[in-house]
């Protein structure tokens, strides 16, 4: 299977676009609608079927959700309506569109496609992805080995969750400057480094774009930082790395 949709669920916006699964290249220019508020099930899947009608879609379909994802089931959704818990999202998109999907944490998707395609590649040992948008996602891996849904967004730090301090939506509700701002990661990632001791933390959502304004502020680590190559795309090219890898153990 070389194409596969991607669609990349967030608190602000959906995006969506075919990927080439060999080469984790978007096929077709990457579409985006804002995520709905409230953001219920229902209203969250009717813009996931749009999407896919706009590309013409008819075959397997990864979705990412912000959120624990496990089996298809929403177990927390900070950043989206509550109404998601407990319903098996798989199900729901599949009862919509018709199409086999699959359906796992926002952040886990984005870390798989930067391990296989971009910053991680290569990398061995403990290796840290983190998202910085609405909220904070995270993903970890050990030797390339996914540990799925760990949430580091809601460690605590200062007595509030790190997410609520040092998320880019922080930033732009308190008017933070980058290097105040920077300040504010450089704190949480310290906490995360004590906890983990990663080789390497791959900053990745939308501000990875603007890494050049932060990442060189950041002074209390010892591991490398660095920006995620796939940008804010790496969400919808892992969600469709996990769609494929669905499909093919669906036809062993």
């Amino acid at each position: 299977m070389a194409h596969v949709l991607g669609i990349d669920i967030g608190g602000t916006g959906i995006k969506a676009a075919p990927v080439d699964t060999e080469t984790g290249q978007l096929s077709a220019e990457r579409q985006k609608i804002q995520t709905p508020h409230p953001a219920t099930p229902d209203a969250v899947m009717d813009v996931s079927a749009h999407l896919v009608q706009d590309f013409g879609w008819t075959g397997p379909v990864g979705l990412t959700f912000p959120g624990v994802v496990v089996d298809g089931v929403v177990h927390t959704a900070a950043n989206v309506d509550h109404s998601w818990i407990g319903v098996d999202a798989a199900k729901a998109f599949e009862g919509v569109t018709k199409l086999t999907a699959t359906v796992l944490n926002d952040a886990d998707a984005a870390g798989a496609a930067e391990m296989r395609f971009g910053a991680g590649k290569g990398v061995g040992g403990t290796v840290l992805l983190l998202t910085f948008g609405t909220g904070i996602g995270s993903a970890l891996f050990t030797d390339g080995v996914l540990v799925p849904n760990t949430e580091f967004g809601h460690i605590e730090v200062r007595g509030k969750d790190a997410e609520k301090r040092a998320s880019e939506l922080a930033r732009e509700e308190h008017n933070l400057s980058w290097d105040a701002w920077a300040e504010r990661v450089d704190e949480y990632l310290a906490h995360m480094e004590a906890l983990l001791s990663p080789r390497l933390i791959i900053i990745g959502g939308g501000v990875s774009r603007k890494s050049d304004k932060f990442v060189p502020l950041l002074t209390e680590l010892r591991a490398t930082v660095v920006p995620a190559t796939l940008h804010n795309d790496a969400g919808i090219v892992g969600a469709a790395l996990a769609a494929e890898a669905a499909s093919a153990t669906l036809h062993l």
